[in-house]
């Protein structure tokens, strides 16, 4: 049995919910910035994961982990919101907020945190195991 090969795919997974959590916090921190350096309002950025093929050096079978494919910006529509004294409200008096939904956010935060949590609870139990098995050779 192979414990490293297992903690190599795990040490994917955990970078990839790293980068979704930043991401998450990153769309929470910007739920009220109606303008950017772009101009108009922050855009809720996504994150799509892909497979990554890890190949053994040593020979062995080549192993499935998980990266980032891809941080997009969602295109949805923000939401309209009537503040004539905001400095970005339109002739009309409508300012154009984020599409960032905190409901939404926070359910990918909970998620995001669990997937992290559980990936390095498999690192922590293989790194146990290593030391039974060390434990045992002795």
């Amino acid at each position: 049995m192979n414990l490293i090969a297992g903690i190599d795919i795990t040490s994917g997974a955990l970078s990839a919910s790293k980068t979704r959590l930043d991401i998450v916090a990153q769309n929470i921190a910007n739920a009220q910035t109606t303008r950017t350096p772009n101009g108009g309002p922050y855009q809720r950025q996504i994150v799509s994961f892909e497979t990554e093929l890890i190949r053994r050096v040593s020979g062995g079978p080549a192993l499935q982990s998980v990266k980032i494919g891809a941080i997009s910006n969602d295109r949805s529509p923000g939401q309209q919101v009537f503040n004539p004294q905001h400095p970005d409200a339109t002739a009309d008096g409508l300012v154009t907020m984020p599409n960032v939904n905190l409901s939404y956010e926070m359910v990918d935060l909970i998620t995001a945190s669990r997937t992290y949590e559980a990936n390095l609870s498999v690192v922590k139990n293989a790194r146990q195991m290593a030391m039974k098995a060390i434990e045992i050779g002795k």
